[in-house]
């Protein structure tokens, strides 16, 4: 089936009409391996076939402000990009602050098991809005420390 790895591009605020709350830190996502010893790797946005960004990618839990039950108010989303985001926004509470999702992409699932199952959304994005980790910024222009090209 054709669209089994389909993401699918949203808009934040017809997703999460109240925002969302970080609860705690962003981590590094790392790749499973079944050697215990193995040193951790953070995982990339590439599959099997080689297909995808080749981003890093990091996970982080978020709280729908909107959201009812408990099972339903907490999520995981991946960000895939290469720096790290990081909030602009203060906490409210200890290990809690407000963030906007940027780049928000879905992906249905099936959850639960037996006859408890229900339609879940994998969550990815690439930033937060207000980012002040400086991986938005271009770069800096190398052009006035680079020697035009005159002789002196």
């Amino acid at each position: 089936m054709a669209l089994k790895d389909m993401w699918i591009p949203t808009d934040f605020r017809s997703v999460f009409p109240k925002g969302v709350l970080l609860l705690g830190d962003i981590e590094a996502q790392t790749e499973f391996s079944e050697d215990r010893n193995a040193l951790k790797r953070q995982a990339v946005d590439l599959d099997r076939e080689g297909n995808g960004s080749g981003k890093r990618m990091w996970k982080a839990t978020i709280m729908d402000r909107a959201g009812g039950k408990a099972n339903q108010a907490s999520f995981d989303v991946t960000f895939v990009v290469d720096q790290v985001p990081v909030p602009s926004e203060p906490e409210v509470m200890e290990g809690l602050r407000p963030i906007e999702l940027e780049g928000l992409l879905l992906k249905p699932r099936v959850v639960g098991n037996g006859q408890f199952k229900s339609i879940g959304f994998y969550i990815r994005a690439t930033g937060i809005k207000g980012d002040t980790s400086g991986a938005k910024r271009p770069a800096a222009d190398p052009g006035a420390a680079r020697p035009s090209g005159k002789a002196a």
